[in-house]
């Protein structure tokens, strides 16, 4: 029983026409230490109860069961819960230490599969920055759902299919050299993009010839199908450098042409519910009473669309994980396609559209300066994470040039670096990237969290790893020391919410809360003397040192023992 638990288990006796579930919405923790470590208002009974939310307070405080706690007060409408810091805090410390690598472990969801969409860049371009956000916001949300009991399935749906392939296929006709292509794929196929995208502009034509391309893919024309097929197998050789880079790996790599032949099942869903009108030769699907435009599903032409493959792709993956929850980690501006997304599919009857969610994050900048791929404007995500590890390769040498494993080293801070610049902020926020602040060991940065954690396991070090479970009592006195077992205490509450939030976030800003609780600590405290609380001190850097380096991994960041 973790100690939030404790309150509510305590104020059952005081609230018997309220559930646990209903007690436990309306538990606050306050601001100030001063008013304890929870508190619960009272102000929403006094409809009910028809008292001042005082009086209230104070009649429930004499049916609150105050076992284990070193007070309970009133303090106006507030019951405030003070906990016996010493049982609670060697409680939490025991907890961590009897089972460091599942605490914080909770079964939320019962093993019930969870299709989460993420990445998904475009074959035959670089993967720019602009691809790091659904890339590790998605992987963030997929390690922390599995912490709480989730079987995250995580699906790389490649953009490998539509109209700017055909554009590609049209440029590569009209400028392209094999030879080129192979020495350097991405980035001369990018070139080609680029320039028909730019001729364009003054060649109108080159967007029907692109539009004839594809739809010559979407036939079966051999030429279009070798040129694809090409260009695919390019692309993922050099996502798959990147991907290893980052430590991620995904359970689908079936993009927009794995659908192609599927769509038709959609199309004749749609025919058989009646769903398809016609608009100036396209089919549409209306969506007014969803206050939403017409979902196109057919262009005049004959050829599908982006929503039409998502359509199918979604049917798919419910038939083939039977999925509890089915997330799209995909940009702000996309919205409306996917709350067409979820129109369509409940118009056709399937009331599982309502376990389909759209994850939705702001725009990246770097240095204050937009991306555009369609312009090449575009900073490659892998020369990136390459520029932070040299960064981070410096930085190392300066503060320990004696570290045997200095580039295993590097990769973890520079990478990290990286990611955790991008989770410790809320996803729908928009966010600006500057290398040299993001790879700081100073600050709210990833190597700042690293650097408490190999602080952590220092201390240890020279404690000649000690037996915790040889000690009479692991009871620590202090202010500081209560503020860190009270973080510690709070891991759970924060993954439970992250989780249900789809908010990574929630576990950056804690570990670096926690790291910056640490440092202060170590600042101001002889941890390694030799008294009665040594053993409980060493214990509790163990514990943080454990949390670390877990709240860490749910982001996708490595916690080197040493930098």
């Amino acid at each position: 029983m973790n100690e939030r638990e404790q309150v509510i288990k305590a104020l059952q006796p005081a609230l018997t026409d309220l559930s646990m579930n209903e007690i436990a919405d309306k538990i606050e923790r306050p601001k100030d230490s001063n008013n304890g470590d929870y508190a619960f208002p009272t102000f929403f009974l006094a409809k009910t109860l028809h008292k001042a939310p005082q009086i209230i307070a104070q009649e429930l405080l004499a049916k609150i069961d105050q076992t284990g706690f070193e007070k309970v007060v009133v303090a106006g409408p507030y019951i405030n819960f003070f906990l016996d810091k010493q049982v609670v805090g060697e409680n939490i410390l025991k907890t961590i230490l009897a089972d460091p690598e599942n605490y914080g472990s909770q079964d939320l969801g019962h093993l019930a599969n969870v299709a989460i969409d993420l990445s998904s860049p475009n074959i035959a371009k670089p993967m720019g920055m602009g691809h790091l956000r659904s890339t590790v916001i998605g992987n963030a949300i997929a390690n922390i759902l599995a912490k709480v009991g989730y079987n995250p399935i995580r699906i790389n749906h490649l953009g490998d299919w539509g109209t700017q392939f055909g554009k590609l296929m049209a440029a590569y006709e009209m400028w392209g050299n094999e030879e080129e292509v192979q020495q350097d794929p991405i980035n001369t196929l990018q070139k080609y993009y680029v320039k028909i995208n730019t001729e364009a502009d003054t060649h109108p034509e080159y967007n029907d010839l692109g539009r004839e391309w594809f739809k010559n893919l979407e036939n079966g024309d051999p030429e279009a199908y070798r040129l694809w097929k090409w260009f695919r197998a390019e692309s993922l050789k050099r996502f798959m450098k990147i991907y290893r880079l980052l430590d991620i790996d995904f359970d689908s790599y079936n993009g927009e042409a794995f659908y192609n032949d599927k769509m038709a099942e959609i199309d004749q869903l749609l025919q058989d519910k009646h769903l398809l009108q016609e608009s100036k030769g396209a089919q549409i699907v209306d969506l007014e009473k969803y206050n939403l435009n017409p979902a196109l599903i057919k262009k005049s032409d004959g050829s599908s669309l982006y929503i039409t493959r998502d359509l199918s792709a979604a049917l798919f993956r419910k038939r083939m994980y039977g999925f509890a929850q089915a997330l799209y980690v995909v940009g702000a501006e996309q919205r409306n396609h996917f709350d067409q997304l979820k129109a369509v599919f409940s118009e056709m009857g399937f009331t599982w559209s309502k376990q389909i969610h759209y994850i939705p994050f702001g725009l990246m900048s770097l240095n204050g300066k937009k991306m555009s791929t369609r312009k090449g404007n575009i900073v490659q995500l892998e020369d990136v994470l390459n520029d932070s590890i040299k960064l981070a390769r410096q930085q190392i040498a300066e503060k320990n040039p004696e570290l045997q494993n200095a580039d295993e080293v590097a990769r973890q801070v520079g990478v990290g670096a990286v990611i955790f610049h991008d989770l410790k902020n809320e996803r729908t926020n928009s966010i600006d990237f500057k290398l040299a602040d993001v790879v700081k060991f100073e600050g709210e940065t990833g190597p700042y969290v690293q650097y408490a954690h190999a602080r952590a396991e220092s201390i240890l070090r020279k404690a000649g790893t000690p037996d915790f479970a040889q000690a009479e009592s692991l009871a620590l006195s202090g202010d500081e020391a209560w503020g860190i077992l009270t973080r510690l205490g709070q891991y759970g509450e924060v993954i439970e919410r992250a989780a249900n939030e789809y908010d990574p976030s929630l576990v950056g800003k804690y570990a670096l809360a926690l790291a910056k609780d640490f440092n202060q600590y170590y600042a101001h405290t002889r941890i390694l003397v030799d008294d009665d609380e040594k053993m409980a001190r060493l214990a509790l850097v163990k514990a943080v040192s454990e949390v670390l380096k877990s709240s860490l991994a749910l982001l996708g960041v490595k916690a080197p023992d040493e930098m």
